[in-house]
């Protein structure tokens, strides 16, 4: 098998790849030979050291995967070998590689006609988004929806999510090609950051009703402003670099609500519900109702370059590797 290694922690991050033998998968596991795995902006942040949890070295990141089960442990009946599965792994590592080693349980079966690569690009992301408007807040039907960061792999799922719920969707994002795949994903309008909140008063007659934020960074006050009576700001994270300091008066003012969303925590305190959602996206994605865009694919040994490329936002939507 291959797989990519991280040795220290670096900006930018160092990766190789090495050749090694395969696991035997043990009792209540399966290996799947991968398919495709998917490349997130945290990934870089953990390589390089500026994330909250930093794992031992040496170490393989990478959290998102589909591929096909190829072996069995002890004690599994389902997926049987040759199944095409999503998983994602304990802990967010272990990814960027030919073959991984999963508990049976914590696969889902890719429906028919769903690309691995769509498989693997999907769970985090969307399996945020569906964790946000289920756990979090609620988006009701002709509700307006801000999305920053619209042109990136978490704010396009953000439009998509929000649409197939009936929120009429605004998207924020800095260049036009993102603008663009933010109205081909489903959003009425989308601009730049420029006078946002009255930009965004403007368009929804008044304030919106959700915001999904997750840039942080100076635009994050603006947006929160732009909130109309009983708004509600959902913190998803901070891909500017920046933490943005929230004015409490602003909060109190018109009934807003700021709601923390951290997928990640939730899905590793309850491994059976963040399984569960994993297959909820897929299954919703197989009968049309989310319309994921098409990742952009590359090798193994680009694994760095799709850091740096996430690192610089210089990707719109998302990357998968195939090993």
């Amino acid at each position: 098998m291959r797989r990519v290694v991280c040795r220290e922690f670096a900006e930018p991050p160092r990766l190789e790849v090495v050749e090694e033998p395969a696991p035997d998968p043990g009792p209540g596991e399966v290996l799947v030979e991968v398919d495709s795995v998917a490349v997130a902006f945290v990934d870089g942040l953990i390589a390089s050291g500026r994330y909250q949890m930093k794992p031992p070295l040496p170490f393989t990141p990478g959290s998102g995967v589909a591929g096909r089960v190829v072996a069995v442990g002890d004690g599994v009946t389902e997926p049987t070998v040759g199944t095409t599965v999503t998983a994602l792994l304990a802990n967010a590592f272990g990814g960027f590689a030919s073959h991984v080693v999963v508990p049976a349980e914590a696969t889902a079966t890719v429906p028919d006609g769903v690309d691995p690569d769509i498989a693997a690009s999907t769970l985090e992301n969307y399996g945020t988004l569906l964790f946000a408007v289920t756990e979090r807040v609620t988006i009701t039907p002709g509700e307006w929806v801000v999305v920053l960061g619209a042109g990136g792999g978490i704010g396009l799922a953000a439009i998509d999510v929000a649409r197939s719920l009936g929120g009429r969707v605004l998207a924020v994002a800095s260049t036009e090609d993102k603008r663009a795949a933010a109205v081909a994903a489903g959003a009425e309008s989308a601009v730049d950051y420029e006078n946002l909140k009255d930009t965004i008063r403007s368009i929804t007659g008044g304030g919106a009703d959700v915001v999904l934020d997750p840039v942080g960074g100076p635009t994050a006050e603006a947006a929160l402003r732009a909130l109309g009576a009983g708004g509600r700001f959902c913190v998803i994270g901070f891909t500017s670099g920046e933490i943005p300091r929230l004015p409490a008066n602003i909060v109190l003012l018109r009934n807003r609500t700021v709601v923390g969303v951290d997928w990640g925590d939730w899905a590793r305190a309850d491994n059976a519900g963040a399984t569960a959602l994993a297959r909820d996206v897929l299954g919703r994605i197989g009968r049309g109702e989310l319309h994921p865009p098409v990742p952009q694919v590359m090798a193994l040994d680009q694994a760095s370059e799709a850091l740096e490329r996430l690192a610089g936002r210089n990707v719109t939507g998302k990357i998968v590797l195939r090993p």
